[in-house]
C-alpha cells in the first residue's frame, strides 16, 4: 500500500477522474482531502470513503475562493504529501460555434485557474522536506485540432506552464503532469465524434497513481494515442495541418 497514511489533496475530486482517484487512493491507505465546486457531492463521497477525510470546497476559477482554500488546507494540516489538481471543463465547439462566456468560463477554469491555484499550492509546501504537485492537463494541448476551440488552446498553454514549473522547482518539491486521452466522463459524453482509445475512470486512476510513484515527469496514457498525437505535433506544418484537418 504505497499511498498508506499519506496526505493528499485532489482538487476535482467530485466526479470522472478526480472521484475514481480518490477512492483509489483512500482504498491504499490515503488520507484524502475532498475539493471541487459541489459541496454535496464531495460530503456524499466523503461518508462513502470515511470519515477520516475531510472536504474543502472551492471554485478554482475565483481567485478569493482559492486562496481561502489553500489558508484552510494550510491550517488544518500539518503537512500535504501530494497536491493533485485535475480541474477541468470542457465544451466542444469549432471556430464559428465558441460562445464569449464559454472562452471566458474554460480559459478561467482550465489556465488561469489552475495557473493561480498551482502558485498559492507550490508556496504552501515549498518548505517541507518533500512535496509533490501533479497538475492535469489534456493530450489535446500537444498539438491544434479541429473543433477544439478553446479546450484544446487552454490545454497547450496549461502544459506550457507545468514545463517552466517543473524547471524553476525547488528539488525537494515534484512536479507531475498528468496528460489524459479520452476518458468517459460526463465531460466526454459531450462527444459526437468516435473517441479512439477511450478509457473508464477507473482506468485512468490507475494510470495516475502509477505515475505519481514513478520518476517520470509527464503521465501520459492511453500510450497509443499519447504516442500518435506526440508523433503528428513533431512534423513540419507542412504535413501536420494536411494531417489534422482530416479530423474534422
Amino acid at each position: 500500500m504505497p499511498f498508506k497514511n499519506e496526505k493528499i489533496w485532489i482538487i476535482g475530486a467530485s466526479s470522472g477522474i478526480g472521484q475514481s482517484l480518490a477512492k483509489l487512493l483512500a482504498s491504499e491507505g490515503a488520507n484524502i482531502i475532498l475539493s471541487a465546486r459541489s459541496e454535496d457531492k464531495l460530503i456524499a463521497l466523503k461518508n462513502e470513503l470515511g470519515e477520516r477525510h475531510d472536504v474543502i470546497p472551492f471554485d478554482i476559477s475565483d481567485f478569493a475562493q482559492t486562496k481561502t482554500a489553500i489558508k484552510t488546507a494550510k491550517q488544518s494540516h500539518e503537512k500535504i504529501d501530494r497536491i493533485i489538481c485535475l480541474a477541468g471543463i470542457y465544451e466542444p465547439s469549432a471556430i464559428r460555434d465558441m460562445r464569449d462566456e464559454n472562452i471566458e468560463k474554460i480559459i478561467s477554469v482550465n489556465l488561469t485557474g489552475i495557473m493561480h491555484f498551482a502558485k498559492n499550492a507550490y508556496e504552501m509546501v515549498c518548505n517541507q522536506n518533500n512535496a509533490q504537485i501533479a497538475l492535469c492537463a489534456s493530450v489535446a494541448g500537444y498539438v491544434g485540432l479541429p473543433n477544439a476551440q478553446p479546450y484544446a488552446a487552454s490545454k497547450a498553454g496549461l502544459i506550457n506552464f507545468i514545463q517552466s514549473l517543473k524547471m524553476e522547482a525547488k528539488d525537494n518539491i515534484d512536479i507531475k503532469m498528468i496528460n489524459p486521452g479520452f476518458v468517459k466522463t460526463p465531460l466526454t459524453d459531450k462527444n459526437s465524434f468516435n473517441m479512439p482509445f477511450i478509457i473508464e475512470p477507473e482506468e485512468a486512476a490507475q494510470h495516475i497513481a502509477k505515475g505519481l510513484k514513478s520518476r517520470s515527469f509527464d503521465i501520459n496514457f492511453p500510450k497509443k494515442l499519447t504516442l500518435t498525437l506526440r508523433l503528428i505535433s513533431i512534423l513540419p506544418n507542412i504535413l501536420k495541418i494536411p494531417i489534422c484537418t482530416k479530423f474534422k
